[in-house]
């Protein structure tokens, strides 16, 4: 394994923050405006990032292992999943307190089929009373994960539900009221792949680590000795912005791994790319500028595949790339500058012009030829809205959405069982990645616009780009539960911590009238 500088890296860039603070010093005996542009001018300057020109890589990147379930009498899957905790080299050299599940840092792929009855066994083995949170997933509330679903340290929560939608790039997170960001930060996230009989069929990548490679990107914050930094101001840059945003990492991991490259195997690998960073939008295209197919988003494949060079791709989003690689070809995925929408100096602040080289592919001599990618992929129905449709309005302001802050006692909003639904997000003066648990939706247009193709699929999370209102069509599922809330909220995790999350309960229609806006549970249901 190729060593790692000691300390790392991003310590010397501090170092080089010394000098700019002596000059500030001497800019107090100056008037206060001219004190306080020096200070904005020291921090602006700071607060772009980049790596270009750092990695070699040098690392093969892992992947996560298939937890394969044992299978019970009646059919079901049972899945044991253990959140531990543990010490990881997550930077060459250096060994990093982290979280995980089933190990020290992240967790195995989970993986089922449309029609399979699932059981999740979830021991907290961590210090602290978390959750694990099915993102994406539709089921009843009481087994959704949310905050309603703590588990306490040494107890063992045991979910089941029906696997009732199409082949999709789900995954699993903490949820916990409150500490959301940093439970996720410290590592428990994972995969959760579902397959269907449509998808089944098509001729696409799909050997699970050969050609099919789920991607999980995330980036970090190290101290002088290796140890996560947790604090959103670590530098004076982040004094400004992180506080925007939440932790803005100047590393990056994919699958843990520092300093990435894949060996492919085949002309065309499909990459399942996830977004499980607490804060940080991902601009993605490869630094030679080729072109790709986006084959699937969140909930699913897309109608057709859609040509890209760049996509935008928010904390809690997923996107599946499926790229062409020629014999000897090394292209790097990379995070381009821009994407963000928020202006100058927003998007300074929020790592809008930041550059970071993710993970480079390498295709040796023997590849093996692929088949092309199908021309038609999803016949599925997208969400229509249906004349008269409910509309909601949802303003995402401060730490709070239409002006409350998250109270776990409160029901906010009372939908109607298998409802189709009209939901406008308009977005405040930061970046927000909206998220709706249980649900699938469509883009009906962002600004005013019409989404571009690579959005027009079914998903659960969308980015708000700052100042702009998000139009969605929203398909509700049917488990009615008056008591036991879903959650709405953004994924700048941050922000979602600080109240800007709110609730939702399904009722058999006509009921909507009759349900209490205060649970009787108290705000806790283990379910």
């Amino acid at each position: 394994m190729k060593t790692h500088p000691s300390p790392p890296r991003h310590f010397w860039r501090r170092r080089g923050l010394f000098g700019k603070l002596l000059l500030i010093g001497a800019l107090a005996l100056v008037p206060f405006g001219a004190f306080f542009g020096a200070v904005f001018t020291v921090a602006y300057q700071d607060a772009r990032q980049s790596n270009l020109g750092e990695l070699t890589f040098g690392n093969p990147v892992a992947v996560p292992p298939v937890l394969e379930p044992t299978v019970d009498a009646q059919g079901r899957k049972h899945f044991d999943l253990r959140l531990r905790t543990g010490r990881s080299e997550l930077l060459p050299g250096h060994d990093t307190e982290t979280w995980g599940v089933n190990g020290a840092h992240l967790g195995p792929t989970l993986r089922a089929s449309t029609g399979d009855r699932v059981v999740m066994h979830v021991t907290n083995d961590l210090p602290e009373a978390s959750t694990l949170h099915w993102h994406g997933m539709r089921l009843p509330a009481r087994t959704d994960g949310g905050p309603h679903q703590e588990i306490a340290p040494g107890e063992t929560w045991s979910p089941q539900w029906t696997i009732r939608q199409p082949g999709a790039s789900l995954w699993y997170h903490p949820h916990p009221h409150g500490h959301t960001a940093e439970h996720v930060y410290r590592g428990v996230s994972g995969m959760f792949l579902l397959d269907d009989p449509e998808s089944g069929r098509l001729d696409l990548p799909g050997e699970y680590g050969v050609d099919d490679v789920p991607l999980i990107i995330q980036d970090k914050r190290f101290d002088e000795d290796g140890e996560l930094d947790f604090s959103r101001a670590s530098s004076l840059a982040g004094g400004v912005g992180a506080g925007a945003t939440g932790i803005l990492g100047d590393e990056i991991l994919v699958n843990g791994t520092h300093d990435p490259h894949f060996e492919v195997s085949r002309t065309l690998t499909r990459l399942r790319v996830l977004n499980a960073s607490p804060a940080r939008v991902y601009n993605l295209g490869f630094d030679d500028g080729r072109d790709f197919r986006v084959i699937g988003t969140d909930s699913g494949l897309l109608p057709v595949p859609a040509p890209r060079d760049r996509v935008v791709v928010s904390p809690g989003e997923r996107v599946e790339l499926v790229v062409r690689l020629a014999p000897g070809e090394s292209p790097v995925l990379r995070s381009f500058p821009g994407g963000l929408g928020a202006g100058f100096p927003g998007d300074r602040f929020a790592g809008g012009d930041d550059t970071f080289d993710l993970i480079q592919l390498r295709a040796p001599a023997g590849i093996a030829p692929s088949p092309g990618v199908p021309a038609e992929l999803s016949r599925g129905e997208p969400p229509e809205p249906r004349p008269g449709a409910p509309v909601r309005r949802f303003d995402l302001g401060g730490r709070s959405i239409n002006g409350k802050k998250m109270d776990m006692s409160r029901v906010d909003e009372v939908v109607s069982a298998g409802a189709t639904e009209v939901w406008e997000i308009r977005g405040g003066r930061n970046p927000h990645s909206f998220h709706i648990h249980d649900v699938a939706f469509r883009i009906l247009d962002i600004g005013g616009e019409p989404p571009p193709s690579w959005l027009a699929g079914r998903k659960d999370t969308v980015y708000v780009p700052p100042g702009e209102e998000v139009r969605l069509v929203v398909e509700f599922g049917t488990d009615v539960d008056p008591e036991v809330p879903y959650m709405y909220h953004c994924h700048l995790l941050y922000h979602e911590d600080k109240g800007m999350m709110g609730q939702f309960v399904i009722v058999p229609p006509g009921r909507e009238d009759s349900v209490p806006r205060t649970l009787r549970t108290g705000g806790h249901d283990h379910g």
